[in-house]
C-alpha cells in the first residue's frame, strides 16, 4: 500500500462502495436490458420467451405496439403536416413536459423562498416550518387532496357549466379537468410544484448559509447595491447548489407516477413510468423492460448534460 499513489489509494478505498453500487444498481439495470431482448405476447410472430434482440425497441419506436399500450410511446405525426397532432397522447412527451415545467417552477419558487429565509427576521423559524409542511405530505395523501379539490360537485376549485368557478372563468381548466389530459397535466404540475418547491428551497438555502458573510460586508463598504451583491456574490456561489438540486429533481420528475395515479390515473395522463407499470401488470415483461431501459437511458442522457454543464462551470 505504501507504493500506491494518492489516486490509487483513493480508488482502493472506494472499491467496496463501487462493488455495492454495482450490486444494487448495475445488476438490476443489466437484468432489465436482458429481459427487454426476449419476446412477450406482443412481439410479432415470435414465441413467448424467445430471444428477439432489439425487436421490442423497434416495435416501440415505430408505434407497432401502441394498440396495446395505454398511450403511444412517441408523439403522433401526420404525413400532411410536419408537426405533432396530439402531444398529450405520447408518454414520452407528457413526461418531458412535466419534467421541464415542474423543475423550472420549483427552482424559481424555491430560489425565492430561500432568498427570503436567508434573511434575518422575527419568526423565521416558523416560516421555515410552514414552507416544509407540503414536502412532508405523502404523495398518496397529496394526490387525494388535489383529486377532491377538482372533483366536480365536490371540489371548491371547479364548478359546473351553469355555475363555473374562478379557474373555469379564467379558462385555465374545464368543468371536468381530471378527465382531460391537458387539464390534468396542468393540475399535476401545479400540485408537484406546491409539494416539491420546499425541497428545492431547503437545498438552495443550505448553499446560501455556507456563503462567507464577510463578502457582503466588503461589498457594502465598496458601495455595492443589493442587486450587485446578488449578481456578483450570491448567484455565482449558489449556482453549483442550484444545479445539483435541479439534477436531483429532474431525475425524480422523469420517474413520475404516484401523483398521476392518485389524481387522474395513467389512462388520462400517461407517463413513461405508467407504461412500465401497466405493461408489467399485463403481464408484458419484454415491453415493460424495454420502456424501463429506455427511461433509464433518457435519464442518463439528462444526467450527462448536467455533468457537462458542471464541468463548464468549474464545479
Amino acid at each position: 500500500m505504501e507504493t500506491l499513489s494518492e489516486t490509487q489509494f483513493a480508488y482502493l478505498l472506494l472499491t467496496p462502495a463501487l462493488i455495492l453500487l454495482g450490486v444494487i444498481a448495475v445488476y438490476p439495470l443489466a437484468t432489465t436490458f436482458s429481459m427487454s431482448l426476449f419476446a412477450d405476447q406482443l412481439t410479432g410472430t415470435a414465441r413467448l420467451g424467445e430471444f428477439v434482440g432489439i425487436q421490442n425497441y423497434v416495435d416501440l419506436f415505430t408505434g407497432a405496439r401502441d394498440f396495446a399500450l395505454p398511450s403511444s410511446f412517441l408523439p403522433t405525426f401526420t404525413t400532411q403536416f410536419p408537426f405533432v397532432t396530439d402531444i398529450y397522447s405520447s408518454a414520452l412527451m407528457v413526461t418531458l413536459i412535466f419534467t421541464v415545467f415542474s423543475v423550472l417552477f420549483e427552482t424559481l419558487i424555491g430560489f425565492g423562498q430561500a432568498l427570503i429565509l436567508d434573511q434575518d427576521f422575527r419568526g423565521r423559524r416558523w416560516v421555515r416550518v410552514a414552507i416544509i409542511i407540503p414536502w412532508a405530505v405523502p404523495i398518496v395523501i397529496q394526490g387525494m387532496i388535489w383529486f377532491l379539490m377538482f372533483q366536480p360537485n365536490i371540489g371548491f376549485l371547479v364548478g359546473t357549466s351553469s355555475d363555473p368557478a374562478i379557474m373555469n372563468q379564467l379558462g385555465l381548466i374545464g368543468t371536468t379537468p381530471l378527465r382531460d389530459t391537458a387539464d390534468s397535466l396542468f393540475l399535476i404540475i401545479v400540485a408537484d410544484v406546491w409539494k416539491t418547491s420546499a425541497f428545492m428551497a431547503l437545498l438552495i438555502l443550505a448553499g446560501m448559509q455556507s456563503i462567507d458573510r464577510s463578502l457582503y460586508d466588503v461589498a457594502k463598504v465598496a458601495g455595492a447595491s443589493r442587486w450587485q451583491q446578488f449578481k456578483l456574490i450570491t448567484f455565482p456561489l449558489i449556482l453549483p447548489t442550484v444545479l445539483v438540486a435541479m439534477l436531483f429533481r429532474t431525475i425524480d420528475a422523469m420517474r413520475v407516477y404516484g401523483i398521476i395515479e392518485t389524481m387522474a390515473g395513467c389512462q388520462t395522463v400517461p407517463s413513461l413510468s405508467c407504461l412500465v407499470v401497466t405493461t408489467f401488470n399485463a403481464p408484458l415483461y419484454g415491453t415493460s423492460a424495454t420502456v424501463a431501459f429506455i427511461t433509464a437511458g433518457i435519464i442518463a442522457i439528462v444526467v450527462s448534460v448536467y455533468i457537462v454543464n458542471f464541468a463548464s462551470e468549474g464545479i
